[in-house]
C-alpha cells in the first residue's frame, strides 16, 4: 500500500468514525471503486487507533471525571448513587454486546461482511432508521438522564455495526434518538463509547498486523490522519447538531447506496 493510499483511508476513517456515515463502508467501498487492493479488516482497524486517539484527546476531561467517579462509588459502596460511576458502568455493559459480536463474527467481518453490494444495503437501510430516528429526537434528555436499559439497547444497537455500512455511530446515535435524547447528548453517549470497543478491537487487531512484516510507514501516516481528521468530525458533529438535524447524513447515504448499485450494475 502507498503512503497516498494510507493517507486517504486514513482521512476516511477519521470522517466516518464519528460521523454517521460509516466509515467501514467507506474503507471497503472507496478502493474498490479506484481499483485499489482491498486494505483488509487488520488495517482498518489500525485506522481505529488514530480515532481512538481523536477521541481521547476530544473527551479526556470525561474519561477522567467517569473514572474519578467510579473510584468514588468503589470506595463508597454506592456505585449507582454517582451519576459519574454510574454512566462509566453503563458504558462499560453498553461495550459487552459489540465486544461479543466481534468475536462471534470475527470470521464473517474479514470476508463475506466487506462485499460493495452489502455495504450499499445497509447504508441505504441504516440511512432510513437514521432519518426515522432524526424525528424522535427528545428535547432535553442528556447523560444525566440515561437509564440501564437505554445503554444496553444502544450497546445492542452497536453490535450490529460489525456489518460494514451500517456505521457505529449512526447506529447507537438512532438508538438514543429512538429512546428520546436529544441529538447533542446521543452523539455524546457514541462518542464515549467508541473508546472502549476500539481499544478493544485494536489490541486484537493490531500487534498481529505489525507482527506481519508489512511496511509500518503507511499505517502510521493512515493512522494520523484519521486522528487528525478525527478530532476535526467529532468538533464538526457536536456543533452542528446542536441547532440542526441528521437528515442530510441520511440523504448522503442514500446517495452512496445508489453510487454503488449504479457501479455494480454497470460491471
Amino acid at each position: 500500500m502507498s503512503a497516498l493510499h494510507a493517507i486517504v483511508l486514513g482521512i476516511l476513517q477519521g470522517l466516518g468514525e464519528f460521523l454517521p456515515i460509516s466509515s467501514s463502508g467507506h474503507l471497503i467501498v472507496v478502493p474498490w471503486l479506484l481499483g485499489w487492493d482491498d486494505s483488509g479488516l487488520a488495517f482498518d482497524v489500525a485506522l481505529h487507533v488514530g480515532t481512538l486517539v481523536a477521541v481521547a484527546l476530544a473527551f479526556w476531561r470525561d474519561w477522567l471525571r467517569l473514572l474519578q467517579g467510579g473510584v468514588r462509588g468503589l470506595f463508597s459502596g454506592r456505585l449507582l448513587a454517582d451519576p459519574d460511576a454510574r454512566l462509566l458502568l453503563y458504558l462499560a455493559l453498553a461495550t459487552v454486546p459489540g465486544a461479543l459480536a466481534g468475536v462471534l463474527l470475527d470470521e464473517w467481518a474479514e470476508t463475506v461482511f466487506r462485499a460493495p453490494g452489502l455495504v450499499a444495503l445497509m447504508m441505504a437501510l441504516m440511512g432510513a432508521v437514521l432519518w426515522a430516528a432524526d424525528r424522535k429526537a427528545g428535547a432535553g434528555a442528556g447523560d444525566e438522564s440515561l437509564s440501564l436499559r437505554d445503554a444496553l439497547l444502544i450497546g445492542l444497537a452497536q453490535a450490529v455495526a460489525i456489518v460494514p455500512g451500517t456505521s457505529r455511530s449512526g447506529a447507537t446515535i438512532s438508538a438514543a434518538l429512538f429512546l428520546g435524547h436529544k441529538r447533542e447528548a446521543a452523539a455524546r453517549f457514541s462518542f464515549l463509547l467508541a473508546l472502549p470497543i476500539t481499544a478493544g478491537a485494536a489490541l486484537v487487531k493490531v500487534p498481529a498486523l505489525l507482527r506481519s512484516g508489512a511496511d509500518k510507514g503507511p499505517v502510521l501516516l493512515g493512522m494520523a490522519a484519521a486522528a487528525v481528521f478525527g478530532v476535526l468530525s467529532i468538533r464538526l458533529l457536536l456543533g452542528y447538531v446542536r441547532t440542526r438535524t441528521y437528515v442530510p447524513f441520511a440523504i448522503y447515504r442514500f446517495a452512496f447506496a445508489a453510487l454503488v448499485w449504479g457501479v455494480l450494475l454497470l460491471r
